[in-house]
């Protein structure tokens, strides 16, 4: 799990929200990742608000363990009043993290990166059936001092 400190700490920044067509949903994007349980667990928590009044538009929490038989990490993630499970893999850089969920005919794949700005990026991008991928959510959020 230690492999995964390069996330610990309060982020903020902006989140594009991409719902239909059209204009994004401009977010203030806040990410809070902290290990719990003497590090058994990373806890990431992530809330989009408008910039205009300030309200949560986007609500995530994500829980990642390490599966010591298997040598893989998981994810159980909740939002929206569900929760989903899924791998998680650690990029070779040990700078970034892929995951994806499906869900009947919705599939998604996200990307996260520490960027060369030591910004935390991220793409989620959403397939229905057998259309085209496209952008879900696109964030970039830097770490607090």
């Amino acid at each position: 799990m230690k492999k995964l400190g390069f996330l610990a700490g309060k982020w903020v920044g902006e989140a594009r929200l991409l719902r239909g067509p059209g204009e994004p949903l401009v977010l203030v994007q806040t990410e809070e990742a902290q290990f719990k349980l003497d590090g058994l667990i990373l806890e990431i928590e992530g809330i989009g608000r408008t910039k205009s009044d300030n309200k949560a538009v986007l609500q995530a929490l994500g829980i990642i363990s390490f599966d010591d038989e298997m040598g893989t990490y998981h994810m159980r993630a909740f939002n929206d009043g569900r929760f989903l499970e899924t791998d998680v893999k650690l990029h070779e850089d040990g700078k970034g993290l892929t995951w994806g969920f499906a869900l009947g005919p919705i599939r998604t794949s996200s990307v996260l990166r520490i960027n060369e700005k030591d910004e935390w990026t991220e793409l989620a991008e959403i397939t229905i059936d057998s259309q085209p991928a496209r952008k879900l959510l696109e964030l970039t959020v830097r770490r607090q001092e």
